[in-house]
């Protein structure tokens, strides 16, 4: 698999933002008028596939899309996975009027793994359900993959791609873990072998650092434009975020 190659070169930029200062601004409250989602509908019940790889969550033609690139091996993102998407959902993606997007940006191979289970089930709620379980379990994941003998996980990286990833599940646990969440032993087996798949995810890592020059996650657009978030500390990103999409609704 040639295109894996184009991973090692994007990793060495890739790292995972966690800002120091407490540089922030808290929104406004001023109410949002809702834009009423087809057949009495819920916008955060719909989720398509974009053309860039991601999935968008919400009104495809909302007045403010909010891209997140987000690693699935990162703590900052999963600190916001946790602390700061929860309300952008409810608060936001539910009137209609903001649209968010979650792009994969992969860091290594534990992180491809867990990406292609994310994405077994194709564009839908269940891709974000999933995306949060595993970003929960995150911590317990890496213990349980540092846990596994050194000397195999010298080895992986001598293995063929999707036999790396089958082997990082293993050792995470992860046929288990997803199977409690719906997802058969048999189709998480065959979406790790899913080669097409991979080779979009690092496709996407590609274009994301040539478009926009993303070098660490979590990093977020507003209608196309990179969220400069410099200083911001990790419990403030949420802030600093409804900040700008408060203002590009105005």
């Amino acid at each position: 698999m040639k295109k894996i190659a184009l991973l090692a070169a994007v990793a060495l930029l890739a790292g995972c933002n966690g800002g120091k200062g407490n540089d922030s601004a808290k929104a406004d409250n001023t109410p949002i008028t809702p834009v009423a989602a087809p057949n009495g509908g819920d916008w955060t019940q719909m989720v398509t596939k974009t053309a860039d790889g991601g999935m968008l969550m919400g009104n495809p033609n909302a007045k403010v899309k909010v891209v997140e690139f987000s690693s699935m091996t990162c703590p900052h993102c999963a600190h916001f996975a946790e602390n700061g998407a929860p309300k952008l959902i409810s608060n936001y993606v539910k009137t209609g009027q903001v649209a968010f997007e979650f792009r994969n940006f992969v860091r290594d191979p534990l992180d491809i793994t867990m990406a292609l289970i994310a994405r077994c089930n194709g564009a839908g709620p269940q891709f974000f359900t999933m995306t949060d379980a595993l970003f929960k379990e995150q911590k317990a994941l890496f213990e349980r993959v540092q846990a596994a003998p050194p000397a195999e996980l010298q080895q992986l990286a001598n293995l063929p791609p999707s036999q790396q990833f089958q082997r990082y599940a293993t050792y995470a646990g992860l046929p288990a873990f997803v199977a409690q969440r719906g997802l058969p032993s048999a189709k998480t087996a065959q979406c790790l072998a899913n080669q097409a798949e991979t080779e979009k995810l690092v496709q996407m890592n590609s274009d994301a650092v040539s478009n926009y020059q993303i070098q660490g996650t979590p990093t977020f657009l507003i209608n196309n434009k990179v969220v400069d978030m410099p200083g911001v500390a990790e419990d403030k990103v949420w802030e600093t975020l409804e900040q700008r999409i408060r203002d590009a609704l105005a």
